[in-house]
């Protein structure tokens, strides 16, 4: 299944429908007065978010959806029928906003959360309404109130505990194939990774977390270079980071400037990004050259950044860096959820 995680759509909900002019034609009930219903009102549009989805890959093929009308009022005071209300299901993780001015119309961060995109247009009233002991037989009523027209932007945005970031062929897929049941595609080439792979990590008997392998990630991601800005925005949605840079001997460049390189990436696509918890593992030490090995770590212990050397295929130092992760995000999961709760007290 192909992974599709930005769309652009144009919706429209239904239009109300007009009230009805009517009047009381029965044999014994002279001049009975108007009768004219209400009109419906129209359909709205709505997104839901669900679990079963993890693409947004329905709506690739369709960018226009309209809701449909509400019917118009009827004789005998009987109200029209409500336009039915169009829903479109997206995966949990969705953020709605609005084309152009970048608003956000809602977070659907939870199975079955909702929101109306576009409000149906509210029917208009029968000539019921409008007589008065002046005017007995009103011979005119409300029309129906257009829908909402607007263009939407539909974007996905994964929800992980541990985001893996770092340059091509850091040893990211490898790791997540060996720490969970995902497969990602694993070779010696550039990009072998296309789209995110999320691996769920179950750690001792009653806990487990959901880690992504975020690809694509080189120097000048965040202008669209590479693959890396059409991923950079599943990093933030992770609470951690961990800095995957590999120390082999085949390993091209610097390791300190790889490291560097994708700091730069994410601070000049989000500075936010670059408050979050992060770690940094060396990677491939299982042919590892020991001078970029040792640089690595001077520079991240003078960083203050927390250091780990591993081998994913051989697991070497694998168990400790899954310790240390699942400690690391149930911190922050912690600090989350007390700025949440002081921020409703005030």
């Amino acid at each position: 299944m192909k992974f599709i995680d930005y769309v652009r759509l144009h919706i429209r909900s239904g239009d109300g429908g007009p009230g009805m002019v009517s009047f009381r034609r029965e044999k014994y009930v002279p001049r009975g007065g108007p009768d004219g219903g209400d009109g419906g009102r129209g359909g709205h549009i709505i997104f839901k978010a669900s679990a079963e989805l993890g693409t947004l890959l329905d709506l690739r093929y369709k960018h226009s959806y309209a809701a449909q009308n509400g019917e118009k009022g009827m004789k005998k005071r009987m109200h029209g029928k409500d336009g039915a209300d169009l829903v479109i299901r997206v995966p949990v993780g969705t953020v709605l906003t609005v084309t152009g001015t970048g608003e956000v119309i809602a977070d659907l961060d939870s199975d079955g959360k909702e929101v109306i995109a576009a409000e149906g247009g509210k029917g208009g009233l029968g000539n019921q309404h409008f007589a008065t002991s002046v005017r007995q037989a009103p011979r005119y009523a409300q029309p129906g109130l257009p829908g909402v027209e607007r263009d939407v932007t539909v974007e996905l945005k994964l929800l992980a505990d541990a985001g893996l970031i770092g340059l091509p062929n850091a040893g990211k897929s490898t790791l997540i194939s060996v720490i969970s049941s995902a497969r990602p595609k694993v070779a010696d080439y550039p990009f072998t990774t296309l789209e995110p792979v999320l691996g769920v990590v179950k750690h001792g008997f009653f806990r487990s977390f959901v880690v992504a392998d975020i690809p694509g990630l080189i120097e000048g991601a965040h202008k669209g270079v590479g693959l890396g800005f059409q991923f950079l925005r599943h990093v933030e949605r992770t609470k951690v980071l961990l800095h995957m840079v590999d120390v082999s001997v085949a390993a091209a460049g610097d390791p300190v400037e790889n490291l560097k390189k994708i700091n730069r990436e994410l601070s000049l696509y989000s500075a936010e990004l670059m408050k979050k918890p992060m770690a940094v593992a060396a990677t491939k030490i299982d042919s590892a050259d020991p001078e970029k090995l040792e640089a690595l770590k001077r520079h991240c212990e003078a960083a203050g950044l927390d250091f780990f050397a591993i081998s994913a295929v051989r697991k070497t130092g694998v168990a400790k860096l899954l310790d240390y992760l699942a400690g690391m995000i149930e911190r922050a999961g912690k600090k989350t959820a007390g700025a949440g709760t002081k921020e409703n007290g005030e």
